[in-house]
């Protein structure tokens, strides 16, 4: 394996979305990922269209660079196995809630007397300082709870969702994020440590940073949120020929492009003079915009826009962004052989690195593929991997004829 993490053992004990993008990341970055599934899986392997069981697309794009033991972790036969694991793990990271981890023995005081160096990252609902440390939580209640759903929706609209798991993919790179961070704090001082990443807390951090706005004083300056964001004008700008993504934001900016709209007026007009004054007229401003831009083609303004250095882009379907000339450059989408599914599209590892570039080394995998593997390097004996493979407390993946 190669990235910044190589020779870092994970401990993964979690499933759905917000703990497997997180684990993928650290799987990105070269850290050695256990993906401990029970004996039916991660629920999301059943997500979307498949060519085998278990092996939906959401699953896959979300456990890559990971090995899978299938472990029922309720059987007693499972305890040694468990033990074994964590004395040689650097992190435990599970998203079950603290209570249900307690109860099968994996609770943080269990884990520690096994293992003092261990990082022990937890990701689930709530603080356990509050009310809802025992409540679940999924990512549509997460958006609904901290107040985005009724600021994603336009005036007069009801709540909306996200069209993204934005909640448990924004919390997963959390996690992620403070695992890296109590490692570097291990390396300088030896300390293993238990971490909290509350889906609840981390979203009101992410959301309210925009929209706390004027309630940021007390007394009040004014009330939430951020009014460029919440106009109902904020949207793709519709061209002669089709829609086009803009963002005229500083003052050099706007000077250019009044120019370049041959809009002396506007550009005279103190309501738009600085950030400032644009902020409070937002929505004029913006109903100016939804005039000027249906006034050319979109390569016309792709073409004006990119001269004048303001920033642009397509709008894009799902399609179109494949077909994308950046993306193709990059090969952020390669096409790769799965041993078990065939061919699949992929995507890169996002971020370049000078000295420690992570590379995709391992496919998804299927469930329990690496079950015997793992308890071999766990220093199992062959008469003992048969015997819990025999009790069901384990599951080996067998290939298909």
């Amino acid at each position: 394996m190669s990235g910044p993490l190589q020779g870092v053992r994970v401990i993964d004990v979690t499933m759905n979305v917000l703990g497997p993008f997180g684990s993928q990341i650290l799987g990105d970055m070269g850290a050695d990922i256990w993906k401990i599934e029970p004996p039916e899986g991660d629920t999301l392997r059943g997500v979307g269209p498949a060519r085998h069981p278990k092996m939906g697309p959401y699953y896959l794009n979300l456990n890559r660079n990971k090995r899978s033991m299938a472990l029922d972790m309720k059987r007693a036969e499972a305890r040694p196995i468990l033990r074994r694991m964590i004395e040689r793990a650097d992190v435990v990271f599970y998203s079950l809630r603290p209570k249900a981890m307690a109860r099968l023995g994996l609770g943080y005081d269990d884990v520690r007397a096994i293992n003092p160096r261990i990082i022990y990252c937890g990701s689930f609902g709530y603080g356990q300082d509050g009310p809802y440390a025992d409540k679940p939580a999924y990512d549509d209640l997460m958006q609904g709870a901290i107040g985005l759903a009724v600021l994603q929706a336009k005036q007069g609209e009801p709540p909306r969702y996200v069209v993204s798991a934005i909640a448990d993919r924004i919390v997963g790179m959390a996690a992620a994020s403070a695992i890296g961070m109590a490692l570097y704090h291990r390396e300088k001082t030896g300390e293993g440590q238990a971490i909290e990443v509350p889906m609840f807390e981390t979203m009101i951090q992410f959301v309210m940073g925009d929209h706390l706005y004027g309630k940021t004083f007390e007394p009040p300056l004014g009330d939430f949120g951020y009014p460029r964001l919440l106009d109902p004008h904020r949207q793709p700008y519709r061209t002669s020929d089709g829609f086009i993504s803009v963002l005229v934001y500083n003052d050099k900016q706007w000077e250019r492009f009044f120019a370049l709209a041959q809009r002396a007026d506007l550009a005279g007009d103190p309501r738009y003079a600085s950030m400032q004054q644009r902020t409070q007229n937002i929505s004029a401003l913006y109903a100016e915009l939804d005039a000027i831009f249906p006034l050319k083609t979109t390569a016309e303004w792709m073409r004006l826009l990119g001269e004048a250095d303001i920033p642009a882009a397509p709008l894009h379907t799902p399609q179109s962004l494949l077909e994308d000339e950046h993306v193709r450059a990059v090969n952020f989408f390669p096409l790769i052989d799965h041993p078990s599914e065939g061919r699949l599209r992929g995507m890169g590892v996002p971020s370049t690195w000078s000295a420690s570039q992570p590379e995709i080394q391992r496919h998804a995998p299927v469930l329990g593929e690496h079950t015997v593997e793992l308890l071999r390097e766990l220093k199992f004996s062959e008469p003992e991997i048969a015997a819990v493979l025999s009790s069901g407390a384990a599951m080996q993946y067998h290939a298909r004829p």
